[in-house]
């Protein structure tokens, strides 16, 4: 199993409002500098938030949503600091509600 975390927003918070543009092309670039396989995708519409687990979290986000993804818990933290009005959230995956992590709606 893998543990993913996630922050999550309207897409247009995400994509158009703030800066996380910028942020993943750092990130990308840091990345590609230090041999390091990209674990973070930006994902519109994802079917893990229509899950019983996010039905909560869901409600308080405009649609439609999206979210950042990733299976690195310090980037997702510094991105709820960077960007505070997201949810944070993490899933295990596979489960019984979420097959794949990037399946989207």
């Amino acid at each position: 199993m893998t543990t993913y975390f996630f922050v999550a927003a309207s897409e247009k918070f995400l994509t158009v409002e703030e800066p996380l543009e910028e942020i993943l092309k750092e990130r990308k670039r840091n990345y590609k500098e230090n041999n390091k396989e990209i674990d973070f995708w930006l994902l519109k519409n994802p079917s893990f938030l229509q899950t019983n687990q996010f039905a909560d979290l869901i409600s308080k986000i405009p649609y439609p949503p999206a979210a950042l993804l990733s299976t690195d818990k310090k980037f997702i933290t510094f991105l709820k600091l960077r960007l505070e009005f997201v949810a944070v959230g993490e899933f295990e995956c596979p489960n019984a509600e979420i097959t794949d992590p990037f399946k989207l709606e």
